[in-house]
């Protein structure tokens, strides 16, 4: 099953040498389940032909705002919109849980609440689950057909489920600690101090990021199953 990862930013470069770029963390978290996979660096321009190019797709996080005005996000917007209208699952992370939002009609926006850094719990299926996140942006509406799957008090609208073959996340299952720290020291610097504080002493505890990993790779695998079911 080929899984086409449209990457929106790129990691910086002081943790491209033990983390990897964006992508690279996404192909070490969906390891050992038979995926291939292909990279387009939308954020550089480069786009594929369609949605026929990959059996699912993933939409990285990014730097920048859903609502920006960069040439590369309305025809990214559109390329989410003809992938909705197949049958092939979508799973947006952090800057992709927003962009898909906003190009199915909801709305995104920086948040007043601030921002969302490091360990956060959120409630999902009765369940308090941790993962990291790094976020000031959020979904404040949201498009038709959807089904919030997890939220907590600062981010209500957490985890979606937009019709039946798009899945998005808020949070960063993606990211260890390393990857953190490392965001910390490089890009922390719009964040408050008393924030960045408190996610460094959260860096050695334990988060529920493989059972985020694990919903990821039910969705992708979704179409395989109903095929063969």
């Amino acid at each position: 099953m080929k899984i086409g990862i449209l990457q929106t930013g790129h990691a910086p470069d002081e943790l491209l040498a033990t983390e990897g770029d964006y992508d690279a963390m996404f192909r070490s978290l969906l390891s050992g389940e038979g995926f291939t996979f292909e990279t387009f660096n939308v954020v550089d321009g480069a786009f594929p032909s369609g949605p026929e190019a990959a059996d699912a797709w993933l939409i990285t996080g990014s730097k920048h705002g859903a609502y920006e005005d960069h040439a590369w996000i309305p025809p990214l917007e559109d390329l989410i919109r003809a992938i909705s209208a197949t049958a092939k699952p979508l799973i947006g992370i952090c800057f992709g849980h927003q962009i898909i939002a906003q190009a199915l009609g909801g709305k995104v926006e920086k948040f007043a609440g601030g921002w969302a850094v490091g360990r956060q719990t959120y409630d999902m299926d009765g369940k308090k689950l941790a993962v990291n996140a790094w976020h000031q942006d959020q979904v404040v509406a949201l498009p038709a057909a959807t089904k919030v799957l997890a939220g907590n008090a600062h981010c209500e609208n957490a985890v979606l489920m937009i019709g039946e073959n798009t899945l998005t996340i808020q949070p960063h299952p993606e990211f260890g600690a390393g990857v953190i720290a490392g965001l910390i020291a490089h890009r922390g610097g719009a964040v408050p101090a008393e924030l960045l504080n408190a996610a460094k002493a959260e860096l050695e505890n334990t988060t529920n990021r493989g059972i985020f990993r694990d919903m990821m790779v039910a969705h992708l695998k979704r179409q395989t199953a109903e095929a063969t079911s």
